[in-house]
């Protein structure tokens, strides 16, 4: 039963359990002499709690011994619409609390004044106000020796700050606020100590995309520049790392952290900006990126570190919903694998890789299936989880064999989640440590084995969150009853006979937290995107340019982070997908227009292109005629040509073609990988074919024929002509000179005159002489219409 597990151990010494039950007796009797000096009818018209606020703001020390002077500081609050008239705030011990429920009783019930069991130290130990104005803080410090607090054996003890006073409606003295707390006491060395493992979480939110900038240099592309404001001085991560330093704690990081905080460390990173462009991130972040890996490196020198799977995998969610979709798994080994890698490469230290944390370690069969698949075999579980069944009465040891090799490191519910909700304010922080400090000392006074505790609180502490969690542990580590001890020790202690191993069943994982986890949809998504990274990987040249950014992205899409920002994680899923295929879509067919053909034969060129910066290849063109009929590739119906292309450039691809008949003939282009996978979207366009027959060759050489025979005869005429002429000079013409031009009885030695133009054209009156040239080849094969392609003959 989970209550027994509150009760004292029955193996405890006969002089603890004396010392014990001495020290509530004597807590009871002034309590109860407190009790008979209040008037009779003051605890049953005691006002409402909220009549006045107590806020406790400082209690030092937190776990006070022998000769220590307690301080306690604070403002109290009137609520009412009345002034409160003779008050004072006074500090209240109340008895021993001997339970783990116990305290939870006290901490749910905090400002309760009906729940006051206290009994006032009193005397000079009080702040007195002569009156409280309604709506009006008033602040408060009271000092006290510890040794006036009339404390007993060693233990947890309920510890109050309460505001006494009377109003006009009810004119007597009566307590009208309260602030309920504890105050560890364990003055000297315990007997045994209880060895405390606190798991320190730097882990953040997804920051980097799959975008990287163009150019060799692969800058990266962030999503926002939240990472900035992390890192800067005051900021979440840079509390987490100098609070965490000076700890004895076990650092457990998220590799993607360090990936994207060594990227901004470069200068080159780059921020979304308008209309999808980026802009340079602000070089000052560099500076704050560098000096945080530095301070990073400084503080976990010598510490253990585990490293997380790359991007924190939701390990719930994908053992829920992903298992169920192919490849799923896969990214969690290839996030494991990396894992390591990328923190020896930034941190310079060899990480601890075989812890899984799922989400507030809660787990079931399937998840332990999961969680282990990539090679871990300690799962980080909680103790409201893997709750015990077996009626112990004290907490048992973190580890727990549950069969196969695998062992649970059981982190304790209580301690882990003390640190949660808006602990801005500083009540609220010291309740908070004074909660934390009484649930381990109340583990510790259980039983005397000595137990290795383990602490994990929340994945992404707030700044405020991680200082009081800081705050808790120093005082921790400062105290009586326990010793630190790294997560690797606390794992291979020995574990407890009696506690249970049992892992519950997958209908008793919280319906909160399955309400969070990333659907079935998500993991389809994922395993489209890396469908389409393999089928483009295929033809790239320098496949680490593509591969290791978008691998790592995909690895982003299953973060833990993702939890409770559906929107935000869909968005992101979207633009990688996106991303991926607006880089594919660089290696592309050009659209063509409709092509003429004339004649029987011809090559078609289709052009790709590649924009990408790197070369591609292994990629299959292929042209399909839709009639092989009418139209034929290289022969057939289609032709397949290998192509390569540079980056940057564009490759004209020609097939061979021979028409068989006259007509329109639809032709498909279409890229494929090596594999045979279609690659991009195809391109179709028309061939128009028209067909030069026989009749139309032999007019065609008939009209040559008859162009040679005239040009034949118009010149044998002309020679007859110049013979007869020659003729009738008479022989002695050639020989005689005269110097009287013009002169028709002269010789002469002139070639005939043409006659004069008469404004006709040329051979117009010869029925021989063309009229018109032959036709050019380069007109023939022109396009008319000016709407389509030259076709290369």
């Amino acid at each position: 039963m989970a209550e027994a597990a509150d009760f004292q151990a029955t193996s405890a010494s006969p002089a603890r359990r004396w010392l014990r039950r001495t020290g509530t007796l004597l807590a009871g009797a002034p309590l109860l002499a407190g009790l008979l000096q209040l008037p009779a009818a003051a605890p049953a018209q005691a006002a409402s709690s909220d009549t006045v606020s107590v806020a406790l703001d400082t209690l030092t020390p937190n776990a006070p011994t022998d000769g220590d002077t307690l301080t306690v500081s604070g403002t109290v609050t009137n609520n009412g619409k009345q002034p409160v008239t003779a008050a004072h705030v006074g500090l209240l011990v109340g008895p021993q609390l001997t339970t783990r429920s116990a305290i939870d009783n006290v901490a749910q019930h905090s400002d309760d004044v009906q729940s006051a069991t206290g009994s006032e130290v009193g005397g000079k130990y009080v702040e007195k106000f002569s009156s409280l104005a309604p709506g009006v803080a008033e602040h408060f410090s009271i000092s006290v020796p510890v040794d006036k607090l009339d404390l007993g054996s060693d233990g947890v003890y309920e510890f109050d700050a309460s505001l006494s006073g009377q109003t006009a409606a009810q004119p007597w003295p009566q307590m009208l606020g309260i602030q309920r707390t504890f105050l560890p006491w364990q003055p000297s060395e315990a007997d045994t100590k209880t060895k405390t493992t606190f798991l320190w979480p730097l882990i953040s939110t997804v920051h980097m995309t799959a975008k990287t900038g163009a150019g060799e240099l692969q800058t990266p592309v962030f999503g926002n520049d939240d990472l900035a404001k992390e890192l800067a001085p005051g900021g979440r991560l840079t509390q987490m790392v100098d609070l965490g330093k000076d700890l004895d704690v076990t650092w457990v990081i998220d590799p993607d952290l360090l990936a994207s905080v060594d990227a901004m460390a470069t200068g080159n990173y780059r921020l979304p900006g308008d209309n999808g462009t980026t802009t340079p991130g602000p070089k000052e972040h560099q500076a704050l990126a560098k000096q945080w890996l530095a301070n990073l490196q400084d503080a976990v020198a010598g510490k253990e570190v585990v490293a997380l799977p790359f991007a924190d995998p939701d390990l719930a969610s994908l053992a829920h919903n992903g298992t169920s979709v192919t490849g799923s798994l896969s990214h969690l080994k290839d996030a494991t694998d990396v894992a390591a890698t990328t923190v020896k490469t930034v941190l310079h230290v060899t990480p601890t890789t075989d812890f899984a944390w799922p989400v507030e370690g809660a787990v079931d069969p399937s998840i332990m299936k999961v969680a282990t698949s990539a090679g871990a075999d300690r799962v980080i579980a909680r103790s409201d989880s893997l709750q015990e069944t077996a009626g112990l009465t004290y907490t048992p040891s973190a580890a727990r064999p549950v069969g196969g090799g695998i062992t649970a490191v059981v982190a304790d519910d209580r301690l882990s989640t003390a640190f949660e909700g808006d602990l801005t304010k500083a009540d609220t922080s010291t309740l908070a440590v004074q909660e934390f400090l009484a649930q381990s000392l109340e583990v510790n006074a259980q039983t005397d084995k000595q137990r290795s505790i383990v602490v994990a609180p929340q994945r992404i502490p707030t700044a405020s969150q991680a200082q009081v969690m800081a705050a808790a542990l120093k005082a921790l580590e400062g105290a009586n009853w326990s010793q630190s001890q790294d997560l690797t020790a606390a794992a291979k202690d020995k574990p407890d006979p009696n506690a249970t191993t049992q892992i519950p069943s997958i209908q008793s994982y919280p319906s909160a937290l399955r309400k969070q986890e990333l659907p079935v949809t998500a993991f389809q998504q994922i395993a489209r995107t890396q469908d389409k990274l393999d089928n483009f990987q295929v033809v790239l040249t320098d496949r680490s340019r593509v591969v290791t950014p978008f691998g790592r992205a995909i690895n982003r899409e299953m973060s833990t982070s993702w939890r409770g920002r559906s929107g935000n994680a869909g968005s992101y899923r979207d633009g990688v997908e996106g991303w991926l295929d607006e880089l594919a879509a660089q290696v592309k067919l050009i659209d063509k227009s409709e092509t003429k053909l004339s004649g029987r034969s011809a090559t078609i060129p289709v052009t790709v292109q590649n924009n990408l910066v790197q070369p591609v290849g292994h990629l299959i063109l292929r042209l399909t005629s839709s009639n092989p009929t009418r139209l034929k590739i290289g022969g057939k119906a289609y032709s397949e040509q290998p192509v390569e292309i540079s980056g940057g450039h564009s490759q004209s691809v020609k097939f061979a073609t021979s028409a068989n008949a006259n007509g329109r003939v639809t032709v498909v282009a279409q890229l494929y990988t090596e594999d045979g996978q279609e690659y991009g979207d195809a391109v179709s366009f028309d061939v128009k074919v028209t067909e030069v027959t026989p009749t139309v060759m032999l007019v065609i050489g008939g009209g040559v024929l008859l162009l040679v025979l005239a040009g034949f005869r118009m010149y044998t005429q002309r020679k007859r002509a110049a013979a007869r002429q020659a003729e009738e000079d008479g022989p002695d013409a050639a020989g005689e000179d005269t110097d009287e031009p013009g002169n028709p009885d002269e010789p002469s030695d002139r070639l005939p005159q043409e006659p004069e133009d008469s404004g006709a054209p040329a051979g117009a009156d010869d029925p021989e002489q063309p009229s018109d040239p032959p036709l050019d080849t380069a007109q023939e094969n022109a396009d008319p219409s000016g709407t389509g392609e030259r076709v290369d003959r």
